[in-house]
């Protein structure tokens, strides 16, 4: 029989076996999670959205250009200028699941509104080439968006951010990395439609669950931490019947954010449709925070 020392030393041996088999296995187990919530995250559905009928006339395809954009990446956008020279000009960032081709609708509501828009696929959406997205890589092709607005409206009084559900995530961050950088093309205001505080908030709510879902989470998304330090006039929207994103989250971002700001609670209003039900009171809104469309 082997020796007590002879038994110990090997049980110390398969402790270690064990111990080295997690260190070269966490990190795979790791990147494959991270790798499996992106893909929740953003939902990508590739492909020309079924109801998408085509450019309305005047709508301008655009490359983006960036040093940031290795030699298998493009940043696809589209341009559409307002009738009026002088139009105020808007970055319009949209959430998780459709590319360009799904946003159309929006995109029109915006121009009809006086807007120049700018609307950009992050990497990985629509004719966008790239890897899977991440947070760190859609707050990268934002500011590559933001950049290029700014040529196209040298006017920083008339340049708007604007994100819908997850990109208002997006438009917050960039909204708070210009402000910390006055280097950069500063944004007259900033307008968030149907979001959240963070992304562990909206995935406990989605999920129903009283489980530490956000211990999980690589990607944080953090609007709440972020929205009292934009340094612009911030209107926030949401449909009181929104079944996805609950509209307490855009109250808990109002609460948060600094003045100037406006909320907008939209009776009846869905995910989707806050700008179709209440356009004139968009236009309210923004002219109560100084903003001047006309």
């Amino acid at each position: 029989m082997p020796s007590p020392w002879l038994a110990l030393l090997r049980r110390r041996r398969l402790s270690l076996m064990f111990l080295a088999s997690l260190l070269v296995l966490l990190p795979i187990g790791c990147a494959k999670l991270e790798q499996t919530e992106r893909e929740l995250v953003f939902r990508i559905e590739p492909g020309t959205a079924r109801w998408f009928s085509g450019l309305p006339a005047g709508v301008e395809d655009v490359q983006l250009q960036s040093p940031a954009l290795a030699a298998d990446e493009s940043l696809h956008a589209w341009w559409w200028l307002a009738p009026r020279k002088d139009a105020p000009a808007l970055l319009y960032l949209h959430g998780s699941r459709w590319n360009l081709t799904g946003q159309l609708f929006r995109i029109e509501q915006l121009h009809a509104m006086g807007f120049s828009v700018l609307a950009v696929d992050y990497r990985g959406f629509g004719q966008s080439r790239g890897p899977l997205p991440s947070e760190r890589s859609v707050y990268q092709d934002a500011l590559i968006a933001w950049e290029h607005l700014a040529r196209l409206q040298p006017d920083a009084s008339k340049r708007f951010i604007y994100g819908h559900s997850l990109g208002g995530a997006v438009a917050v961050n960039l909204a708070h990395e210009l402000a910390d950088d006055k280097q950069s093309p500063q944004a007259a205001g900033l307008i968030v439609e149907s979001s959240f505080t963070n992304l562990g908030d909206v995935a406990t709510a989605v999920s129903n669950t009283s489980l530490p879902v956000r211990w999980l989470l690589s990607q944080e998304f953090d609007s709440l931490s972020k929205i009292g330090a934009v340094g612009v006039p911030v209107l926030i929207a949401h449909g009181r019947d929104d079944r996805y994103v609950p509209a307490r989250f855009s109250e808990a971002l109002f609460d948060a954010a600094r003045e100037p700001k406006q909320l907008l609670l939209i009776d009846g209003a869905n995910h989707n449709n806050s700008l179709r039900m209440a356009a004139n009171s968009y236009r309210q809104a923004l002219q109560t925070l100084g903003l001047e469309l006309n």
